[in-house]
């Protein structure tokens, strides 16, 4: 790396720096900056890896992610790919029995199925999504190191004993014929008691304060990397977990995404309706409900755990580890994990029973009954009079789409069925379809009809599982982004030279920002002096110009 050595002071300077790092000269021979002009004191003058090198496939790198422009491209595009995943619901939320990419085709025509491929479905899951929010970290990471490390040595070298040519091109100036050490002690009283810690060599003296407001954005984003990488851990199942679970009444069930260690058994499930004296208030959510408004339902549930070794095939051993109500608002906790009562479906169908009969038999006299399990439905019932039943095709949540029979979930609420009938001695079937009030022939001459009887209904429970530890990274990481934006929005870094010459005393000052709160101070501390007030050197050349 090539180097530039100050002619003033004898120090070696890396290339690319601006202001000699140690008596602070401007090194205008190398830079070819306007010797009138004010000093860029962003970094002091210290070369920034990334403007000085740029030869090796690693520096290529590193300047691409550095790059203040790539990285708020690459926060853009989150943002917009994060407002295209609103348009359409997530995978998550669309009915669980069907095919993802046919929903989305079917529903919303080409645009979703463009959707779909580009992975929009699932955004905040998909390759691409995790890639562009690990590179806005990568970017974010990479800008902090590149600034960071040459404002961390500007800051902790600053030496009080500054070259002329550094203090005339400060925006703030003043030169004063008379300075005595009456006149330093008072100067020194009146910073101190601007809260300016105070810095002296050789008689030249450097008072500074808000030292640490320059580091208000390195913190953001210290705070940012912290939240993204929260983020980012949600995609870890041991530190979150979203899921859901149907439990009926006096069902076992495992609960999804605890690897089959717990189960969850729903003992009873309460609900309570509004009442007709209370519905009066709500007449008219009533109406638009088309039925009974929930006051409060709850799950009285256990949690076991299961103590099996494991081993394909074998039973689960459960053991009971908690046993609780779950209400809404109210979650059940067991080992990091909370279940909440999130929704419910009264008079679920448990079994439904039924008869055939003679479709010219007006007494509808049962030839054969047969009940259906809905939870473990059985495919053939063959009878001793010879009849057999097949039950051909089951539809849970039946709906009729375009005339044929589809089911909207896999839970029994409306329940459909396509059966064979197979008279004795016959190998072709007669076909019927049964649901509830529907017992439809599909050839119209059946000489068999299958009927309901009786059915039985249970209610059930809809839970849902949650565990974030990611929670805690997220709020450390926005807190420590917001001390940040204060840091930095509400102190400023103010620093004041004081060099004695022959003739007298120059003195100079910067600030990051805030330059006439800064003006106002500075001649606040020269109270009490005869000091030359502090001018303005960039107004006072924008009023010669004018006047030119």
């Amino acid at each position: 790396m090539k180097t530039i050595t100050c002619n003033a002071c004898g120090h070696i300077n890396k290339e690319g720096t601006m202001i000699c790092g140690s008596c602070g000269k401007p090194l205008d021979s190398i830079s070819g900056e306007d010797k009138n002009t004010l000093l860029n004191m962003r970094y002091d003058g210290t070369a920034v890896r990334s403007k000085t090198r740029n030869r090796s496939i690693i520096d290529k790198i590193w300047n691409f992610f550095s790059s203040i422009k790539i990285g708020v491209t690459l926060i853009v595009l989150a943002l917009i790919s994060s407002a295209v995943g609103t348009i359409l619901p997530q995978e998550m939320y669309i009915p669980q029995n069907v095919d993802a990419f046919t929903h989305y085709r079917d529903e919303y025509g080409l645009f979703g199925q463009i959707y779909y491929q580009l992975g929009f479905h699932n955004l905040y899951s998909s390759w691409w999504y995790m890639i562009l929010i690990a590179l806005i970290g990568i970017s974010i990471f990479i800008v902090s190191i590149d600034r960071g490390v040459p404002l961390y040595k500007a800051l902790t070298n600053q030496n009080p004993k500054r070259h002329t040519g550094f203090l005339k091109r400060q925006k703030l100036y003043s030169e004063s014929e008379t300075y005595d050490e009456d006149e330093k002690e008072q100067l020194l009283f009146n910073l101190k008691k601007h809260r300016y810690n105070i810095f002296e060599k050789d008689g030249h003296l450097l008072a500074e304060k808000g030292r640490f407001a320059r580091w208000g954005p390195y913190v953001n984003h210290l705070g940012l990397i912290i939240f993204l990488l929260g983020t980012l851990f949600r995609f870890v199942p041991f530190m979150y977990v979203d899921d859901f679970v149907w439990v009926r009444e006096g069902e076992t069930v495992v609960i999804p995404s605890t690897s089959q260690e717990y189960y969850v058994e729903n003992k009873k499930f309460i609900i309570e309706n509004y009442g007709e004296d209370e519905a009066e208030v709500f007449a008219e959510a009533i109406q638009n409900q088309e039925g009974p408004i929930a006051k409060h339902f709850e799950t009285q549930a256990v949690i076991y755990k299961d103590q099996s070794t494991n081993i394909v095939g074998e039973e689960p051993d459960l053991n009971q580890i908690k046993e609780g109500s779950i209400i809404v608002n109210k979650p059940l906790k067991f080992d990091g994990f909370s279940l909440y009562q999130s929704s419910y479906q009264t008079n679920e169908f448990k079994s439904m029973s039924f008869k055939l009969h003679e479709t010219s038999d007006e007494n509808e006299d049962a030839i054969a009954e047969f009940k259906i399990d809905l939870d473990n439905p059985e495919n053939n019932f063959t009878f001793d009079n010879g009849y057999r039943i097949e039950l051909d095709q089951f539809y849970p949540d039946y709906y009729l789409d375009e005339g044929q029979p589809k089911s909207q979930s896999n839970y029994p609420r409306n329940p459909g069925f396509v059966f064979f009938v197979y008279p004795p001695n016959e190998e072709e079937p007669e076909v019927s379809f049964a649901a509830i009030g529907k017992n439809i022939d599909p050839t119209n001459d059946n000489d068999y009809k299958i009927g309901l009887t009786d059915f039985e209904v249970r209610n059930a429970s809809g839970l849902s599982l949650k565990k974030d530890y990611t929670l805690p990274i997220l709020g450390l990481g926005a807190f420590i982004f917001m001390i940040g934006v204060i840091q930095g929005m509400y102190w400023q870094h103010r620093r004041i030279w004081f060099h004695p010459t022959s003739k007298g005393i120059i003195v100079a000052g910067h600030t990051n920002k805030n330059w006439f709160g800064f003006k106002n101070e500075v001649d606040k501390i020269f109270t009490g002096t005869s000091l030359q007030a502090i001018k303005d050197l960039e107004e006072d050349s924008k009023e010669d110009r004018s006047q030119s």
